[in-house]
């Protein structure tokens, strides 16, 4: 026993040193923060603090200074002691006076874990140990408008425009109109042919540009192909009586099953597109939850999938996916499947062990790593967003574009108000690019749809009452997330399957044989999305790949936070990145702990390479 212990002692000593080599890199922000601290700290992220009535701006910059110092402490109560929340105070006639409406003060909504950016964990690497490039600044390195801001942010209000644009559309050969437009004006802005940030998908036929089957993509390998949702957010699997819930979309759940249709937002309701509402919001007061339409459907819109990540449960769509996966029977990584039980060694008479992995690599070990990770995630990507980057949500930045044309309008209610010459001077980029899209026609143009919906303003028309959450934008919490538990999936898996209806009328990922053919589902455009529609490829350039799919989830999750109008296509770029840095970190430590099995998780990485991680 004495030698049992000494190992184990040893072997925690190792994980140890293996998190102390890994140098705690300097986090850099973007500079706007302090580039703007004398004017209001505009381009910062200020929710939850007193808000100008009729700016929306910070009304008193000290509120700012002391919202930082409170999340620098590290502890709740100085939030309690020092900061002001919007909702206990307002502003009438310049001065700060208490609130007095009982709705307000009761219904307030709090900051959302500011201090878990620096506690500590005991698995896998520090929450500080791990960073973000700075997120895109007003302006670029030479002093002018930063085009890639204002590309992510017409992205944004595009997503607004099309919320209740069926999903199937974003492929090639739909015909959308209003689709087509949006890529047009996207096009015309010329970011894409010129990116000099995070790389979009585009077209590499000809000159780069946006087309429906990269448009609002994620920028991995395979997210590109096939249809724009990941097939583990529409089908199910076989259940342990035998039913089919592949094309029903029902998931086993050991003896119970997991419905993957959701509820109906009611189509073409928005929120926030009125000023005094946003301020409120702005302030930090409760709002009521959205209203539905009867009944549910299979994500079929973007309005669809923004419900879905406003409740899901934190690794609610991986968990889903990894029980689809182990129920379809998918190999694991050739490099540790003969451990398993589950891969190919495992499907030959001649190679198959008379015992498997199960608590061993098996279904019980991936199922807790692909759940697991996902705290440490969150408590990383908190130290990003609330002690390093602390940037606006994009429904702040829409309402800075708003009182830019407010005041080139000259108009009467913003008289007399501060409004900082540098968000005059620099937001007005947003709107010499977006009120014409190049052709000069307001009606047309980006801005003058959004007008359309958003009662003549500028501002971001939300899919949630509520708006963004009670945190900073960069990095975001799904992604972080997304890019953790995904990568947890591609080191069990192997990601070279492909989805098929094989032989014998199963639907599995598996690798491809004689008699198996290549399928895709989506939902069913002629019924709304009430039901499932399968289609067969016939082209193997086309395949959907267990890689492709895996990414592609990751990427639907998070971009679907855009889709609601809380974050802008970095927050997601960076944040899937850091998430699997921290996986990694995590199967780094989890395999110094078994030194009698030799194993490889190969992990191919969201920019496509390969990250080899075991004991030989």
């Amino acid at each position: 026993m004495n030698e049992r212990r000494q190992k184990s002692y040893s072997i925690r000593v190792n994980a140890a040193e293996l998190a102390r080599s890994r140098q705690h890199p300097t986090h850099q922000a973007n500079g706007d923060e302090e580039r703007y601290a004398g004017d209001r700290y505009f381009m910062s992220f200020t929710k939850g603090l007193i808000h100008n009535p009729k700016t929306g701006l910070l009304q008193d910059p000290k509120d700012f200074v002391e919202f930082r110092r409170a999340i620098d402490d590290g502890f709740i109560d100085p939030f309690t002691d020092r900061v002001r929340h919007g909702a206990k105070y307002k502003v009438v006639n310049g001065n700060i006076v208490e609130e007095e409406n009982p709705n307000f003060l009761n219904g307030f909504r709090q900051w959302e874990a500011p201090t878990a950016g620096v506690v500590h964990d005991l698995e896998g690497p520090d929450a500080q140990a791990v960073t973000m490039a700075p997120a895109p600044p007003l302006l670029d390195f030479t002093g002018n408008i930063n085009l890639e801001l204002i590309f992510e942010m017409a992205e944004v209000y595009e997503l607004a425009i099309l919320r209740d644009c069926p999903l199937n559309d974003f492929e090639k050969g739909a015909k959308n109109e209003n689709l087509k437009a949006s890529i047009g004006r996207l096009n015309t802005l010329g970011y894409v042919q010129n990116q000099n940030g995070r790389p979009r998908k585009v077209s590499q036929k000809g000159r780069r540009r946006l087309d429906r089957q990269t448009v609002f993509r994620g920028s991995s390998p395979g997210v590109e192909v096939g249809p724009y949702l990941s097939q583990f957010l529409l089908i199910g699997n076989r259940a342990v009586n035998g039913e089919d819930g592949v094309t029903t979309g029902k998931i086993a759940y050991g003896v119970l099953e997991i419905n993957q249709k959701v509820p109906i937002a009611t189509p073409g309701t928005d929120y926030m597109t009125d000023f005094t509402k946003y301020v409120e919001v702005q302030r930090g007061i409760a709002q009521p939850r959205e209203s539905y339409a009867p009944g549910r459907r299979f994500i079929y819109t973007p309005r669809d999938l923004a419900t879905y990540v406003h409740y899901d449960a934190l690794y609610e769509a991986y968990l889903n996916a990894c029980l689809i996966l182990l129920g379809m029977g998918t190999p694991f990584d050739p490099g540790f499947d003969h451990l398993s039980g589950g891969g190919v060694a495992a499907q030959d008479p001649k190679t198959r062990r008379h015992a498997n992995g199960f608590a061993l690599y098996g279904g019980p070990h991936i199922l807790n790593l692909v759940t697991e990770v996902a705290t440490r995630a969150l408590k990383a990507v908190r130290f990003q967003k609330f002690n390093n980057h602390i940037r606006l949500r994009p429904e702040a930045l829409a309402a800075r574009v708003e009182l830019v044309r407010r005041n080139n309008e000259c108009d009467s209610t913003i008289q007399n108000e501060f409004i900082p010459e540098a968000l005059l001077k620099y937001v007005q980029g947003f709107l010499d690019k977006l009120e014409n899209n190049g052709n000069g026609d307001l009606a047309t143009s980006t801005l003058g749809n959004i007008s359309a919906i958003a009662e003549g303003s500028y501002l971001l028309p939300m899919a949630f009452p509520e708006g963004s959450p009670m945190h900073p934008a960069y990095g975001a919490g799904h992604a972080t997330v997304a890019g953790a538990c995904v990568t947890i999936l591609k080191a069990f898996f192997d990601t070279s399957t492909v989805l098929v209806k094989d032989s014998s009328n199963e639907y599995r990922f598996k690798r491809m044989e004689k008699g198996d053919n290549l399928v895709a589902f989506r939902a069913n455009n002629d019924d709304d999305g009430k039901t499932l529609v399968e289609d067969t490829i016939n082209n193997i350039s086309e395949a959907l790949t267990l890689e492709g799919e895996l990414n592609k989830l990751a990427a639907n999750i998070s971009i679907a936070r855009n889709m609601a109008g809380v974050h802008y296509f970095t927050d997601y770029y960076d944040s899937v990145r850091m998430g699997e840095e921290i996986a990694i970190g995590i199967l780094e430590e989890q395999a110094l702990t078994y030194p009698t099995d030799p194993f490889v998780f190969s992990v191919p990485t969201f920019d496509g390479e390969v990250v080899r991680i075991g004991r030989r």
